[in-house]
């Protein structure tokens, strides 16, 4: 048996005036519509938010309450909160549900994050942290920046131009690429070129951080519909998560899924086509890229400053803009992610089309737990 992707749908990433109710219902209905699902069909729901509660007084049933006039009847609906890779991790337990028969799943993720409060936003953000942690790391890490998020990946940023070979150009330079695939996504948040200079030369949000190398609030909606042995649709070829337990790091966690991931597709880094990554800054990319494989040690940086990273390259990184640009809507990324590889391995990309792509991947991580991943969830797609 084989699972399938039949529909897609998502939003526009950014500010948005609707709240989460209209988001999701919006990419909800578009997904059904594309897969040509009838909405009485679906047998199971499963719904992705991590702010909710925080920021848009819906804590719990939440998938319940937004969908309520989406037409879907008395399905039953699974809400699921995994961080950032909630989205990806409802893609799992849906990769699941599809294999035992259910027959067809909707997997929708949304947040609204932009409320007029920035503090609460960065709160709600900072929840993806042990509640023993968040003090220590407030302290130790946040900074000027006011992120802790921020703070840990200017401290791996550190860490990768004095220790793995990269510098401060090749993050610019991925910073440029990312915003140049994102002005091809009409969806997208960040759509404006930049340069390199414009990009090195922003406020600094933490040393060696600048404003355009991190990813920003995003309001939005995703949404996937997924079936069993339908020709011609996108299959998921290989599904693995896993959650952290302190025995690792961030980076060696990632390293260590990925590899089992590929072992359960029978394909290694060189079968991908397309990644989309967990780009939360630029220097993120570079760092993701060689723990995925794709690159040794130092490498990814001088492979993007030469455009293997991009269209016509060894490997298509992040072609929607990725976190960074497409934008971060912290639990509809995850589905974000595969709406834009399933978009690629159908051919229907348009001007950011992979050309030939067969095989895609995404790459979705949340929270963290004393150094080591909170979750990350890795997933292989290939074309029928």
């Amino acid at each position: 048996m084989r699972v399938n992707v039949v529909g897609i749908g998502m939003t526009p990433q950014g500010r948005s005036p609707y709240g989460p109710g209209e988001l999701i219902s919006q990419a909800a209905t578009a997904a059904l519509r594309d897969a040509g699902v009838d909405p009485e069909r679906v047998s199971l729901i499963l719904v992705s938010n991590a702010l909710g509660g925080l920021l848009n007084d819906q804590e719990c049933i939440r998938g319940q309450a937004w969908l309520l006039g989406a037409g879907l009847g008395s399905t039953h609906v699974v809400n699921i909160d995994n961080g950032c890779a909630g989205g990806s991790a409802a893609l799992h337990l849906g990769y699941l549900a599809a294999l035992a028969g259910s027959g067809p799943v909707l997997i929708a993720g949304v947040e609204k994050m932009w409320t007029g409060d920035r503090g609460a936003t960065l709160n709600g953000i900072e929840n993806c942290l042990t509640a023993e942690e968040r003090p220590r790391l407030r302290a130790d890490v946040a900074g000027n920046s006011g992120s802790v998020f921020m703070g840990m990946n200017a401290k791996w940023a550190m860490h990768q131009l004095t220790e793995r070979g990269h510098t401060i150009e090749q993050f610019a330079a991925t910073v440029v690429k990312s915003r140049r695939h994102g002005a091809l996504n009409p969806l997208a948040q960040r759509r404006e070129l930049v340069t390199a200079e414009e990009v090195l030369a922003s406020p600094t949000v933490q040393e060696p951080l600048t404003r355009l190398m991190c990813s920003s609030f995003t309001d939005g909606a995703a949404a996937i519909v997924l079936d069993t042995d339908v020709p011609g649709a996108p299959a998921i070829r290989a599904s693995v998560a896993r959650s952290g337990d302190t025995s690792s790091d961030y980076h060696s966690r990632l390293a260590e899924v990925a590899k089992v991931v590929y072992d359960a597709a029978g394909l290694g880094p060189g079968d991908i086509d397309v990644v989309e990554l967990h780009d939360a800054a630029t220097s993120e990319e570079l760092y993701a890229l060689e723990c995925l494989g794709f690159y040794d040690e130092g490498e990814a940086g001088v492979a993007t400053l030469g455009g293997e990273t991009t269209f016509g390259g060894t490997i298509v990184v992040n072609p929607s803009g990725g976190l960074m640009s497409r934008g971060h809507p912290i639990g509809a990324t995850g589905v974000a992610q595969v709406v834009e590889i399933v978009t690629q391995l159908r051919g229907a990309a348009g001007d950011r089309q992979v050309v030939g792509a067969r095989r895609g991947m995404t790459v979705n991580t949340g929270g963290i737990i004393e150094g080591d991943v909170g979750a990350v969830v890795a997933h292989v797609f290939e074309r029928s």
